[in-house]
């Protein structure tokens, strides 16, 4: 028996909190509206198995290995077409297939910025971002959204301060212009074009994280940030919204010198190219315009549900903006309010969220929760709107017991 010795690991790693209402407690009627999940209902089985069937019978030999076949071409010119909707206007140059759009965060921070450069985000913010750039070691900053996104106007304010002063500028400003993850809002059209303008006066690059732009509820689309700077911005989105997430399958838009370095940081090599034949395929089979239809219907329903039940349950003890698209709602207290105060409660009582501090850099602001009305159908929403509301209730009465007593 060999006697083992405390190993010491690399120091890159951050101390990060678990992000424990993401894991479903031993209920037999949990409801996981933490769970960042497209429905079951927008997986398109038949198609995908026939998909995946043809592209082994006709690409096979060539897609089974490290490159071939036709679905990587195929792939680029459909994701060069789709973009035209957001005003971007790219070549096969300028795009690099990611396994899923977390990959091209990844490239684009190592790419863009060295241990100890500085990236600056909007508060809240994806904490799988947060974590990726933590694990980059770089300097984070967070800037404050609004109903109309990223305060671009205090974002400009510090720019100014810290060129005048000799402070070090951002190397990359991450933001998610549509259908947010957690707020759900926009960014302004005006927001949009003024980020762009601050990226060429201030030289550093926007991570434009499009993720959720195909679920817009009205079928409208604004410009992306892109269109108004394509030399300093990198635009990603990813299939894993409108297919299916476990086909790991993201891209990134960006100029050729910097998908050229990327690619280089690219460890895996190409990203799967018999996934990219499946995808392909697929692609070629359906109606994408009716597809992205019934997902935004799914969306839009369970999104009502979700409303009529914290109007039902909450009254007016909460507020939040109505989202117009996307996978979230965000949900926020009175300001004495910590979410996290009531999470066990409710894990207790059967449902899931995520409290709003894992989306600051220091726990900014305590009173909200991000729910998800995608994965779960509209009477399992409604319940867990119930829940949650029972275990703030009951937070609520014991905080104030505890004040009387004071």
């Amino acid at each position: 028996m060999h006697q083992l010795t405390e190993f010491s690991f690399s120091k890159r790693f951050p101390e990060l909190p678990l992000i424990s209402a993401a894991l479903a407690e031993e209920h037999p009627d949990f409801v996981p509206l933490s769970f960042g999940f497209p429905a079951k209902e927008s997986f398109l089985i038949p198609l995908l198995s026939e998909a995946a069937v043809s592209a082994l019978q006709t690409q096979g030999l060539e897609s089974l290995q490290y490159t071939g076949g036709t679905g990587p071409k195929k792939v680029n010119e459909w994701i060069k077409k789709r973009s035209e909707l957001r005003s971007i206007q790219s070549e096969n140059e300028n795009i690099l297939v990611t396994s899923g759009s977390m990959q091209a965060i990844d490239l684009a921070t190592r790419t863009l910025a060295d241990p100890g450069d500085h990236v600056w985000i909007e508060a809240p913010s994806f904490f799988g971002a947060i974590r990726q750039f933590s694990l980059a070691e770089v300097e984070l900053t967070s800037f404050p959204i609004d109903e109309d996104g990223l305060r671009v106007d205090l974002v400009e304010q510090a720019l100014i301060e810290a060129k005048v002063k000799g402070k070090p500028m951002p190397k990359m400003f991450y933001v998610m212009p549509n259908y947010h993850n957690p707020t759900g809002v926009n960014l302004s059209l005006a927001r949009r074009k003024k980020l762009a303008e601050l990226a060429y006066e201030y030289n550093f690059y926007v991570l434009e994280d499009d993720a959720y732009v195909e679920l817009s509820f009205s079928g409208g689309f604004v410009p992306s940030i892109y269109s108004f700077g394509p030399e300093r911005v990198i635009y990603i989105s990813t299939f894993s919204k409108i297919i299916a997430p476990g086909i790991r399958m993201g891209w990134a838009i960006a100029g050729e010198q910097v998908i050229n370095k990327m690619r280089m940081l690219k460890s895996d090599g190409s990203t799967s190219v018999f996934v990219q034949e499946i995808v392909s395929q697929f692609l070629a089979k359906i109606d994408f315009e009716q597809h992205v239809q019934y997902l935004t219907s799914i969306y839009r329903a369970r999104k009502d549900a979700m409303v009529r039940s914290i109007h039902e349950y909450f009254g007016n003890e909460v507020s939040y903006q109505m989202p117009e698209g996307g996978f979230f709602l965000w949900l926020t207290f009175p300001a004495e309010v910590d979410t996290s105060e009531f999470m066990e409660k409710s894990l207790k009582n059967g449902v899931g969220y995520l409290d709003g501090k894992h989306f600051y850099l220091q726990n900014d602001e305590l009173n909200h929760i991000r729910l998800s009305f995608t994965f779960c159908d509209e009477e399992q929403i409604r319940r867990g709107i119930q829940r949650i509301a029972e275990s703030y209730n009951d937070y609520k009465n014991n905080r104030e017991v505890l004040e009387e007593a004071l």
